[in-house]
């Protein structure tokens, strides 16, 4: 067996997904400042939320859960698995054109199903016509998850990771190419969508055929396997794609109020950025890790890895969520209010934001614990817990919006995340104490959201001080910069100084791993 390669696999994995989420953040400055809270960004959100939703039941949800899961153990086993990769990839893109051409006849409907409030004025059209755009992205996105399993259980991450970098690279210069020669910047992103997607799928495809796996359209089989792959992937799939449901109903909630789901889609992204870098990362280095460990019965070594996903997790996870949740406008207003976004706005994301940082963390952990039930090919229970969360959310969500108004989506999925987070918690207690993070875990997170605590009162302290500067052009940027760097600083220190963690023993996890790659 391979010396276990977690945190070296976790590392270029959160390297690329942080450049990702980074070229992300400059892609959705773009969008409120050349688009903005409005109509036409309402529509853009709903067309683009629909191939993203599908891409989570059809692709990550059900290809990084079951596929990779049974690739990794014919590896492991010795067994050739190109054929059964093969057989996947026919059996996918048979499924996903089949969705694609479902989904270009009924689109009006979909439309309507996932943002009710649109009918009767031009959002809803201009919804329609941006959804016969951009929902061919499914099917290049699907294929380019699939290949994207194959690099994941072969080990090679990085190309994996890099390729969402192709996206915020089209799109960000579509827009400034669209900015630059007139007319509808939305128009010039919508096009750029699927272009991107075709960028994606050639390169983790080259990836994967220079790896050793060569893989060619074929006539799909019903093989044992294929059916096998079918019954772990499909509730695989509604577990995995839990959070994407929960934003489709949030949609159709505040679709009623103009401008709503553009603030939603920006606050949503901001939360986005750890959730991305920490979580997606973990959880796709873990899941092959557990996998292999379990397969050799190496309960011990599974549950170290557990517990470092868990603890590197929640690292830099517990000091983001602070900082949503007790400085959210400075952060809004330096990044998103100019051009088309303007001050109301602002405070309107920063509530939402504030809102989504409580539920962060289950949002994380959720990635960390659901590796434990995909690993044994039990998909089975996440999917019963996905079932129960979507209840809370749509429930809280629906009850609340005569309450609250349009906040009530951002209220139910943190809602519903803490919920997901409890039934993966009470369910992976009966596995066993390879599914148990270890004692150190519960100490260190203690002593982590003890230095977050710390970290977010300075914070506010600071802002109320100095308040002023965020609204001084020539200075936000500097406030905001100082803002952060003063953040980290206070944290890495109170974390050392509590014993959440020492500086040293990171340095030293890192040689470790690198020198384990060589």
């Amino acid at each position: 067996m391979k010396p276990v390669r977690l945190l070296s696999g976790f590392m270029p994995v959160g390297f690329w997904t942080l450049t990702s989420r980074i070229l992300g953040f400059a892609r959705e400055i773009m969008i409120a400042a050349y688009i903005g809270p409005g109509p036409l960004l309402d529509a853009f959100v709903v067309a683009f939320r629909l191939p993203n939703m599908f891409r989570r039941f059809f692709a990550e949800g059900a290809f990084n859960a079951a596929f990779v899961s049974q690739f990794s153990k014919r590896l492991e086993s010795g067994e050739d698995p190109r054929g059964f990769a093969q057989d996947a990839f026919n059996l996918l893109t048979a499924a996903v054109l089949a969705l694609v051409g479902i989904g270009m006849v009924f689109m009006p409907g979909l439309v309507w199903v996932t943002a009710e409030g649109f009918h009767g004025n031009e959002r809803f059209d201009l919804a329609v016509g941006f959804g016969y755009i951009v929902f061919p992205y499914i099917f290049f996105m699907s294929l380019a998850a699939l290949f994207s399993g194959v690099l994941n259980a072969t080990g090679r991450f990085a190309v994996a990771a890099a390729a969402p970098v192709l996206l915020n690279i089209f799109a960000c210069g579509a827009m400034m190419l669209g900015a630059a020669l007139g007319g509808e910047v939305v128009n010039w992103l919508v096009w750029t969508i699927p272009v991107a997607g075709v960028a994606q799928l050639a390169l983790v495809w080259r990836a994967s055929s220079r790896a050793g796996i060569r893989l060619r359209p074929g006539l799909p089989k019903l093989t044992p396997a294929m059916r096998r792959l079918m019954r772990v992937a499909l509730p695989a799939a509604l577990a995995m794609g839990v959070t994407q449901v929960n934003l489709v109903v949030g949609q159709l909630v505040a679709s009623d109020i103009e401008n709503a789901v553009s603030w939603l889609f920006i606050a949503d992204r901001l939360y986005q950025l750890p959730l991305g870098v920490i979580g997606v990362a973990v959880g796709i280095v873990l899941l092959p890790d557990l996998t292999r460990r379990l397969s050799n019965g190496d309960d011990s070594g599974a549950r170290a890895a557990l517990t470092r996903a868990g603890e590197f997790s929640l690292l830099f996870t517990l000091p983001s969520a602070i900082a949503f949740i007790v400085v959210p406008l400075p952060l809004v207003s330096v990044l998103y209010e100019r051009g088309a976004t303007g001050p109301e706005d602002s405070a309107a994301i920063a509530l939402a934001v504030a809102i989504y940082g409580v539920g962060l963390p289950a949002f994380i952990l959720q990635k960390v614990l659901q590796p434990l039930y995909f690993a044994r090919e039990d998909t089975r229970s996440p999917f019963y817990y996905a079932l129960f969360a979507m209840v809370v959310n749509a429930g809280l969500a629906i009850g609340l919006n005569r309450v609250v108004g349009w906040i009530a989506p951002a209220i139910a999925a943190s809602a519903a995340g803490w919920a997901m987070v409890a039934l993966l918690w009470l369910g992976a207690g009966r596995m066993g104490d390879a599914a148990r993070f270890v004692a150190r875990f519960f100490r260190r997170t203690f002593r982590i959201l003890l230095a977050s605590l710390t970290m977010g009162a300075l914070l506010f302290l600071a802002v109320q001080q100095l308040d002023w500067l965020f609204s001084l052009p020539s200075w936000r940027y500097l406030a905001l910069l100082g803002l952060i760097l003063g953040g980290a600083a206070v944290f890495f220190s109170a974390g050392h100084f509590l014993g959440a963690f020492q500086l040293s023993e990171l340095k030293a996890s890192v040689r470790r791993n690198r020198s384990g790659t060589k």
